[in-house]
């Protein structure tokens, strides 16, 4: 089990996310060029299909080229889609399990997508890997990958590309990657005897003894 930060709930449009180089790192709505950032709706969805946000304590490492897809991090904590019934609330903290991911390649950085769930959903129990997902939500996994390949190009811009041709990893393969950059989170705040370069990352922490 691992706890998740809610920064975009479902059916919302948003962009709001992390602030990673502000104190504290409040959730902020993203911009460019001054303006503030939505996802469209891209047929036939609307806005985020997921609760959708992030796993603190890790660092996808901008340093560090990922074995497995051959990519550098893109600089932010893990996201995370939690596929429960509910929709969750802003800032809301979700204890979740989880179920896989979805290694999306954005810019040419590595982006994984947790895909996860609310431990107290009534679907929880039934959900174990993403095998149980397509038996009780078939087509979900299809529709999540097709929203991640769409959803840049209503704002002008090419579809994304996916890491082993679009295909989910398992469960063993997703918590491995996030002890991966729970590592490099760990370097990243000075918890480890190696030290990565934080850049403009503001690294300040309240709670955690030694960070």
């Amino acid at each position: 089990t691992f706890h998740m930060v809610v920064e975009v709930p479902r059916w919302t449009n948003a962009k709001m996310e992390i602030d990673t180089k502000s104190p504290l790192n409040p959730i902020i709505q993203d911009q460019k060029k001054g303006k503030l950032r939505f996802v469209a709706n891209s047929f036939p969805h609307h806005g985020y299909i997921w609760n959708y946000g992030c796993f603190p304590q890790t660092w996808e490492n901008p340093n560090h080229k990922d074995e497995s897809t051959q990519c550098l991090g893109d600089n932010d904590p893990e996201d995370c889609c939690e596929i429960g019934h509910r929709v969750a609330k802003r800032g809301d903290v979700l204890a979740v399990k989880v179920l896989g991911t979805l290694a999306m390649i954005d810019d040419g950085e590595a982006d994984w997508k947790m895909i996860v769930i609310d431990v107290d959903d009534p679907l929880a129990a039934s959900l174990n890997n993403l095998e149980d997902v397509e038996k009780e939500m078939p087509g979900f996994l299809a529709a999540t990958r097709e929203w991640f390949r769409i959803y840049k190009i209503p704002d002008g811009k090419p579809e994304n590309n996916f890491a082993f041709d679009g295909e989910y990893q398992d469960a063993d393969f997703a918590n491995k990657i996030i002890s991966e950059t729970h590592e490099y989170w760990k370097q990243l705040v000075g918890l480890s005897d190696v030290e990565e370069d934080k850049g403009k990352l503001d690294i300040s922490c309240v709670n955690v003894e030694g960070a």
